[in-house]
């Protein structure tokens, strides 16, 4: 799987957590999606994070954090106060939100809007 579509598989995840107002750890949010280890997961989340700053959302992927520190990782960069950040994402009405396709997020990491898709929608 590519990391446009592990992130397809986290955004569901996240918007979970985010209406029980839960704070998820790499490592275990790595083992739901699948993966032995949370060392990739960055890459993964990144998508999400852009999405959510080119669209003008709370930065959901705050909920993800360290288990040592309780932080995100360094490539966490959407927000500077954390719980002020968390505490936006749990306050936000994420029923509202569709989930994006593949081609939103392949746009959000590029920085552009997303592409057209040939021959049908990214449903």
């Amino acid at each position: 799987m590519t990391n446009i579509e592990r992130a397809m598989q986290i955004w569901p995840l996240l918007v979970h957590a985010a209406e029980r107002k839960q704070i998820l750890f790499y490592g275990d949010v790595a083992r739901y999606i699948g993966l032995r280890g949370a060392g990739v997961l960055g890459q993964m989340l990144g998508p999400i994070m852009h999405y959510c700053q080119q669209h003008e959302l709370p930065p959901l992927t705050v909920l993800v954090v360290n288990q040592d520190d309780g932080v995100p990782g360094e490539g966490f960069t959407a927000a500077g106060d954390v719980p002020a950040a968390q505490a936006r994402v749990f306050r936000h009405d994420w029923r509202r939100v569709a989930c994006p396709g593949a081609q939103d997020r392949a746009a959000a990491v590029r920085g552009v809007g997303p592409e057209p898709e040939e021959g049908g929608t990214d449903d």
